[in-house]
């Protein structure tokens, strides 16, 4: 359960740095607020650049699958189909093993 943030807290900061801060904390994928809160306590932050290209990707083929599957539950099937979509699951765990070994 998320603590309840019950407290404000304004302090100052200079346009260049308040870019920067808002900058990192997109990457981060944080609000600001969230961001702040976890570098002033000293959290680990981690950024993996990369993923959102191969998540869409596993998305994608995820989808090809369910098509190919519903395709051969209608007696239909198609082998070049299913070695493509093989071949390119294959490609997203060497991708995501890549990512992973940076964490």
């Amino acid at each position: 359960m998320k603590k309840q943030k019950d407290k404000t807290y304004a302090f100052r900061v200079s346009s260049a740095d308040l870019k920067k801060i808002k900058s990192q904390a997109k990457r981060a994928k944080l609000t600001v607020t969230d961001y702040l809160t976890a570098c002033a306590l000293n959290k680990e932050i981690t950024i993996i650049d990369g993923l959102d290209s191969v998540l869409s990707e596993l998305k994608s083929q995820g989808r090809n699958l369910n098509q190919l599957t519903i395709l051969s539950h209608q007696g239909r099937s198609y082998p070049s189909q299913i070695e493509k979509l093989t071949d390119a699951y294959g490609n997203i765990c060497a991708e995501l093993k890549k990512v992973l070994e940076v964490v």
